[in-house]
């Protein structure tokens, strides 16, 4: 049955919208309408219609050489960066927002136009890197985006440029599996900040087959790896399972759930934890 159908509640569920069931009617412009089949309990408990995914660190196990090209952009310029500022505060971010960072953490100044030619240096060194060496998928994805493609909507939220994203999932199974790609050059404002979160679920709604009803932030689940994008999915309204791909699962503690990997995530209960999260 279309998404967008008013049909039988006999014909097949859609997976990606909440169940339905008979026995709840509103008034509207004085007429009573049926609507389509669900209960009052089923409207006010969220069921996982959404997960967006972040890219680096979730996806495709490049963090360690995104921290690199970082490194050596800013040696060009006369400064230092070590794996432990890197990662301490600075994964997560994009290009632009985690060169700016440091620059005022460095020099105590901001500097636009000093950011913006780190940041395309930094660029340039990543894709000199991953020429002759695609980052590779952790184990795992194909198999989870596989069979959560055939339930749900998906997106990629991530501060990552389009192209460096578009790149990695070339030629791989799941190249066509995501409604939705929102990266670095999308959002004005990068993580710890909810924008890049909001702007992927506005567009998973805009996405053909438009979801009805509209999905909201609770029926949508984040799967992060950075402290930057847990916040930033938090306070977007959405739940975060977090992936101990970069950080030990003790520095992920603000998360709902944390997996070593997608290896170890199960749908049915990823979809018990949107449903019961609250309540638990």
């Amino acid at each position: 049955m279309d998404r967008g159908s008013r049909g039988s509640c006999s014909a097949e569920p859609d997976r990606r919208l909440p169940p339905h069931r008979s026995g709840l009617c509103r008034t509207l412009g004085g007429q009573t309408l049926a609507l389509p089949c669900q209960t009052r309990e089923a409207m006010t408990i969220p069921a996982l219609r959404a997960i967006i995914f972040d890219f680096n660190g979730v996806i495709a196990d490049d963090e360690p050489t995104h921290f690199l090209a970082f490194q050596q952009a800013l040696a060009e310029d006369g400064l230092a960066l070590t794996k432990e500022e890197y990662y301490g505060a600075y994964l997560g971010m994009d290009e632009r927002t985690c060169a700016g960072a440091l620059l005022e953490a460095i020099t105590g100044r901001h500097d636009p136009a000093r950011v913006q030619r780190i940041a395309e240096r930094k660029a340039a060194l990543f894709a000199s890197l991953t020429e002759t060496r695609r980052p590779p998928l952790f184990p795992g994805v194909v198999e989870f985006v596989t069979r959560a493609s055939a339930r749900y909507g998906l997106a990629i939220a991530s501060g990552g440029r389009r192209q460096q994203i578009e790149f990695a999932l070339h030629g791989t199974p799941i190249e066509k599996a995501f409604a939705v790609l929102v990266s670095a050059e999308d959002a004005a404002i990068g993580k710890p900040d909810p924008a890049i979160y909001r702007l992927a679920l506005a567009r998973l709604n805009e996405a053909p087959p438009r979801p009805v009803p509209a999905i909201q932030a609770a029926e949508c689940l984040v799967i992060e790896d950075s402290l930057a994008g847990i916040h930033a999915a938090l306070a977007a309204k959405m739940k975060v399972v977090a992936l101990a791909t970069t950080y030990p699962p003790e520095q992920l503690a603000a998360a709902r759930l944390v997996l070593p990997s997608l290896e170890h995530a199960s749908l049915d209960s990823l979809e018990r934890l949107v449903r019961e999260g609250d309540r638990t």
